[in-house]
């Protein structure tokens, strides 16, 4: 079997200029371009919709930051979300569909495979003016073919695993919410349809976004202990457990399969440049480090606030199950069932901590050996990437506050410091908890002054949101970081 150059060179311009692209630009410039496309869509398609009161149509520009924090999975709000229709809801989970981590990952694997296989052309290209293939085909297969087909069988198993999740998920949730009286009552109250509230809900939750068709994202659902018990292990799948399930996942198919590329896959997992393929080792260690996370919070949370107003009114195991959802969220999801503006300012500091902290930290009591070809791949990134996020945060939050002067002036009790941390900290690590803005909290009340349920950036200028849009695209691609994957490092 022969192969004549020529075929290579017969394509259509428009397709040769994309791979050309593909193949020279580097695969941070490909997502930011990839996520400036879908926030511009995602801006129009909202604009153009009806809301649910067309006489409380939201602005453009909080449409705006709307989709980027939809895209980004960040679900720091400035809008209520019982303000969009159900068409809008439904737009707004496509946009954390597509922007969520694991279907990104999914394209950049694609893409680098893709790249894989042109370098492979070009090297038989440039070697011979034919190549002959006929020696190969009764031998077993080489290094590169070997390589190439185990990334598009890890593509297959991860979209295997995406699917089966958010089935799986959507049965359960739609189920939950058809079979039990109060979870159904709160729906009809808000005019909230059963597969608009699954399908946004466990699309927020798997991507880790947190954006929830209700007002009150999941306080509403305090007591509805089955619907948090579904989410908590969803939220998991999603983000900081999702290179154990995955992990795991691929020993089950171990199980039933013998095929080369599966054995392959897990005996060179640094080689798949799939950086949620983590070594049996790394991932016991991730594992543990993120169940630590999750118990120290615990602990701290029911100590501080088992009597606490948060959680007046809830029984033993409402108050057990109620703070293991809130802190499983705390890294990244984002959906709350207490009121973040009442908890203690010891547990404040701590999620903060936390939230700043990268998904897959973990201590490692050994070098990490497995690290050394993604630390290669990143120190060749752009200049503003290797600015210290700490460095970054600092200099956010001094423009923010600075752009707030005269709010921070007026109205120091809701624009203090710490709120404008929380904020900015919660935006760069796309988890999108927020204090709120209370009109309580006035020193000069304004009678004009209304609660509203969304963030406490809703209450922002322009020119501060605009800065909060930067810090969360920055916190979005901080796994390009050089420095963003070392655990325990946070400089």
């Amino acid at each position: 079997m022969k192969i004549a150059p020529t075929t290579f060179l017969r394509k259509p311009f428009l397709f040769s200029f994309l791979q050309s692209l593909l193949l020279r630009v580097d695969i941070l410039w490909l997502q930011l371009s990839y996520f400036a496309i879908l926030f511009v869509l995602g801006f129009f398609v909202l604009a153009n919709l009806e809301p649910r009161n067309p006489l409380n149509r939201p602005k453009n520009y909080d449409l705006f930051f709307t989709s980027v924090s939809a895209v980004t999975v960040s679900s720091m709000s400035t809008v209520e979300m019982e303000a969009f229709s159900n068409t809008q809801l439904f737009i707004l989970s496509i946009l954390m569909l597509l922007g969520g981590e694991v279907f990104t990952s999914m394209l950049e694997l694609r893409i680098k495979r893709f790249k894989l296989v042109q370098m492979t052309k070009t090297q038989y290209f440039n070697s011979n003016s034919c190549i002959d293939l006929e020696n190969d085909s009764n031998s077993s297969k080489n290094s590169t073919d070997l390589k190439q087909d185990s990334m598009k069988f890890l593509g297959f198993v991860v979209l295997i695993y995406f699917l089966i999740v958010h089935m799986s998920a959507f049965l359960l949730v739609s189920l939950y919410m058809a079979l039990v009286p109060s979870a159904r009552d709160v729906l009809s109250k808000k005019d909230l349809n059963i597969p608009i509230f699954s399908i946004v809900t466990i699309i927020s939750t798997f991507t880790n976004c947190g954006y929830l068709p209700t007002n009150e994202n999941m306080m509403v659902f305090k007591k509805d202990l089955g619907l948090l018990v579904i989410l908590i292990p969803l939220a998991l799948l999603g983000n900081t457990l999702y290179p154990v399930f995955l992990r795991i996942m691929l020993l089950v198919v171990r199980k039933v399969s013998d095929k080369e590329e599966l054995e392959y896959v897990l005996r060179n997992h640094s080689e798949m440049g799939y950086n949620h393929l983590l070594s049996g080792f790394r991932c016991w260690f991730l594992g543990l480090t993120s169940i630590g996370f999750i118990g120290i919070q615990f602990v701290l949370l029911m100590s501080m606030e088992w009597k606490s107003e948060i959680m007046e009114g809830l029984s033993l195991l409402e108050k057990v199950i109620g703070s293991l959802f809130q802190v499983v969220n705390t890294r990244h999801t984002g959906e709350s069932v207490f009121d973040l503006s009442l908890v203690s300012p010891a547990v404040i500091v701590l999620f903060i901590t936390l939230m700043y902290l990268p998904p897959y930290t973990y201590f490692l009591p050994r070098e990490d050996k497995d690290n050394k070809c993604n630390e290669e791949q990143k120190n060749g990134l752009v200049g503003f990437l290797l600015v210290s996020p700490l460095t970054f945060l600092i200099i956010a939050i001094m423009l923010i506050c600075i752009t707030e002067a005269e709010n921070m002036h007026k109205d120091p009790l809701n624009f203090s410091v710490l709120n404008i941390i929380f904020e900015v900290i919660s935006g760069y690590g796309n988890v999108g908890f927020s204090l709120g803005y209370s009109c309580k909290r006035q020193v000069q009340p304004d009678g004009n002054c209304k609660d509203a349920w969304y963030g406490f950036a809703g209450r922002w200028n322009n020119m501060s949101k605009l800065i909060l849009i930067v810090v969360m695209i920055f916190g979005r691609l901080k796994k390009f970081h050089k420095n963003g994957g070392k655990a325990w490092k946070l400089s």
